[in-house]
C-alpha cells in the first residue's frame, strides 16, 4: 500500500537528522576533550623505550590538558595484549596506545596470524620521538672507523659475531640490513635485550652490536667500547660526530619510532588535538633534556608524517625481512 506523502518525509527528516546530528555529537565531543583522565597503553613492561616517552609525556600531557594522563603497562604476546586492550576500549579518544615502530612494521612481515591490523585497527596520532641505535665494536677489533669496519668485514668473511636484542629485533634487522647491502659475512648471535648483547660485547663473545647510547656511552669512555656509526638516516644530535650509516648505504634507516595510535574511528579533530598536545610537550627544553639523556630525540608533526613514516618504516623492513630469510622464534 503506498505510504501518505507526510509519513515519507516524516522518515526522510529523521533520517536526514540522524546523519546531521552525528558529525554534531562528534565535534561537541572534540570541543570538549579532554573532559576525563586519558589513558596511555604501552605494549611492555616498565623501563623500556616506550615507556619513557609515554610517562615523559603522561607528565607534560597531564599539566597541559588539564586531566591526568595515566600509563598502563601490557605486556606479552608481541605487542597483541596491548592491541586488544586499545582495540576493546571506546574510540572516544580516551585511550591511546604508545609503541615502537615494531608492532607497526616488523611484526606484520614476520608473524603470520597476529591478531590485530595496524591498518584497520589503528588510526596515527603523531610520532613522538626516535631513538637511533648505534654500532659498537669491542675495543679488541682492529677498526676505528665505519669504513675501517666495513673492509675488515670484507676481508675475513665469517670471522666477526655481532649480538642482537633477539630474533627480529630492531636490532637485528639493522645488521642484516647494512650485511646485506654491503654483502657482508658476519654471525648472528642472538640475546635476550641489550642487557646481555652489550655485556657479551665487552666480555668479546660477540665483537659487534647495535644498541642505544645511554647503553654504550660509559664502556666508550672507560675505553671498552668504539662506536663506528648509527641506524638513523641523519647523524643523531646525540652525537653528531659519528657518521650515519646511510652516507655509505643511501636511504638506510633503521632508528627504532615511538609513536602515539589511537583506535579506529576516534574523532579526527580529537586525533589533531593530541599530536598537536604531544608535538608541543615534545619540544618543551625539559622534556628535550629528558629524552636526550635517555638516548632519544624529539620528532611531532601531523598525524600524515606519522602514516607516511609507518608505511615506510614498514616497506624497508618487510624487504629486510625477506631478503634475510628472518623466521619467527
Amino acid at each position: 500500500m503506498k505510504r501518505p506523502p507526510h509519513v515519507v518525509l516524516w522518515k526522510f527528516c529523521l533520517c536526514f537528522g540522524v546523519v546531521v546530528l552525528a558529525p554534531a555529537a562528534a565535534s561537541a565531543s572534540a570541543d570538549s576533550w579532554p573532559s576525563k583522565p586519558i589513558r596511555f597503553i604501552v605494549p611492555y613492561a616498565p623501563g623500556g623505550l616506550p615507556d619513557t616517552v609515554a610517562r615523559t609525556l603522561s607528565q607534560e600531557l597531564t599539566q597541559r590538558l588539564g586531566k591526568s594522563v595515566v600509563v598502563d603497562n601490557r605486556p606479552g604476546a608481541n605487542g597483541v595484549v596491548a592491541a586488544q586492550a586499545l582495540k576493546s576500549s571506546s574510540a572516544d579518544g580516551y585511550t591511546f596506545l604508545v609503541t615502537d615502530g615494531s608492532m607497526m612494521s616488523i611484526n606484520p612481515a614476520i608473524y603470520k596470524n597476529l591478531s590485530y591490523d595496524p591498518d584497520r585497527d589503528f588510526v596515527p596520532v603523531v610520532l613522538a620521538a626516535r631513538s637511533p641505535l648505534f654500532l659498537a665494536v669491542n675495543a679488541r677489533v682492529p677498526a676505528s672507523s665505519l669504513q675501517a669496519f666495513i673492509g675488515l668485514a670484507k676481508s675475513k668473511p665469517g670471522a666477526l659475531n655481532y649480538g642482537s636484542s633477539g630474533i627480529g629485533s630492531t636490532h637485528h634487522l639493522s645488521m642484516e640490513a647494512m650485511k646485506s647491502s654491503l654483502k657482508l659475512d658476519i654471525k648472528h648471535v642472538p640475546f635476550r635485550g641489550s642487557g646481555q648483547s652489550v655485556p657479551a660485547l665487552i666480555g668479546d663473545q660477540v665483537q659487534v652490536v647495535f644498541a642505544a647510547l645511554p647503553s654504550l656511552s660509559g664502556f666508550v669512555k672507560s675505553g671498552q667500547v668504539k662506536i663506528l656509526g648509527t641506524n638513523s638516516l641523519r647523524r643523531s644530535k646525540l652525537a653528531p660526530e659519528i657518521p650515519a650509516i646511510s652516507e655509505v648505504i643511501p636511504g638506510y634507516d633503521f632508528a627504532v619510532t615511538v609513536g602515539v595510535l589511537a583506535a579506529t574511528g576516534t574523532p579526527p579533530a580529537i586525533v589533531e588535538k593530541m599530536a598537536n598536545a604531544v608535538t608541543e610537550a615534545v619540544r618543551r627544553p625539559e622534556v628535550i633534556s629528558q629524552f636526550h639523556t635517555a638516548g632519544i630525540e624529539p620528532v611531532g608533526g601531523p598525524s600524515s608524517d606519522y602514516s607516511k613514516a609507518i608505511r615506510d618504516e614498514a616497506a624497508r623492513y618487510a624487504e629486510t625481512i625477506k631478503t634475510a630469510h628472518v623466521v619467527a622464534e
